[in-house]
This record gives C-alpha cells, structure tokens and sequence, in this order.
C-alpha cells in the first residue's frame, strides 16, 4: 500500500514560493502564505518567495535565478494558470523545462475534482523539470493551493512516501531518499 513508511529518514526540501498575481501582496497573499506555512508545517525549508506581475520576463528571470541557486530544490508558483488575458504562467514556465511531469496535472485535477467539481477544467496547473531542480505550478486561488499541497504535493514531497517520492530525485538526496 502507498504511504508513509514512519521507519524511514525525513529529509527537508528547499523550497520556493512565486505568487503570480498583478493586485496581490505581501499581505494579501493567502495562496502563498498557505504554501509557505504547509510546506514548513510539514519540515522542508521555505527557501525564498516572492510575489510578481503577470509579466513573462519577470516570471522567467525569477525563476531562473531560483533554478540556477543550489540551495532551491523545488520551485512552487501559485497564480496565472488560468484562461484569463493576462494568465501568462505557463507561457513563462513551460519554455523553461527540459521534461513536463504530465502525471502531476492529470492527479492534480482528479484531487480538484472533489473539491471544485469540473471547473478544475479552467486551471492550466502543471509541473516539470528545469535543469534539476522540479516546478509546480498551481492556480492562484487558495482553495486549489490546498489541494494541490494537501491531496498531492504533501506525499509527493515527503522522503518517507513510498513507493517513491521526488526527494530521489533531488541531486542532493540521491542515494539517501529512494
């Protein structure tokens, strides 16, 4: 059965947040205090965060620079996702990946689809791999913040989930975390 093996070493994640969004701030961000505080609820280190515009050059910039920083072992951006005009995350992020994660997309909207329903359709949420460090990219609303941490990204990040989890895979766990 998939779960915790509680005999198992936890090891932290380095963490990013990247709140998308061109009316929030620091104050108003609920999506990525919500991610900030999960992530460091369950034991990994929030690294850095951020909040920026709607802004292709922006994004990218910011997350390249997290991505070339050894010290940021998974990127998480909330917002932009969507099909409004100015929604331009995937646009910004997916040029940046050498390999898409498909699966996170297709487990993502199964776990939305308990929450939201079919409206999970309007959400553009994906994840992938740019040089060796992992992105997610969720919606901007706090409530698919909470699933996404929640019913996925919790287990998927947690050394101790077994069959597998992401921490193998982080260059710095390999041969610690399978």
């Amino acid at each position: 059965m998939p779960g915790i093996d509680p005999s198992l070493t936890f090891h932290p994640l380095h963490i990013a947040v990247l709140t998308v969004s061109d009316t929030r701030t620091i104050e108003t961000d609920t999506s990525g205090a919500l991610l900030a505080e999960r992530l460091q609820a369950a034991g990994h280190v929030l690294a850095a965060r951020a909040i920026l515009p709607d802004d292709v050059a922006a994004i990218q910039t910011q997350v390249k620079a997290w991505v070339a920083d050894p010290g940021v072992d998974i990127v998480l951006t909330t917002g932009g996702t969507g099909f409004m005009p100015r929604d331009v995350t995937p646009e910004a992020i997916l040029p940046l990946l050498r390999r898409t994660m498909d699966g996170f997309s297709v487990v993502f909207h199964q776990a939305s689809m308990g929450t939201i329903g079919v409206s999970t359709l309007q959400s553009r949420a994906f994840a992938g791999q740019a040089g060796d460090t992992f992105v997610f990219c969720l919606p901007g609303s706090t409530g698919a913040c909470r699933d996404g941490w929640d019913l996925v990204l919790a287990h998927e990040f947690d050394s101790r989930y077994r069959p597998c989890s992401i921490a193998g895979q982080i260059p710095r766990l390999r041969g610690q975390a399978a």
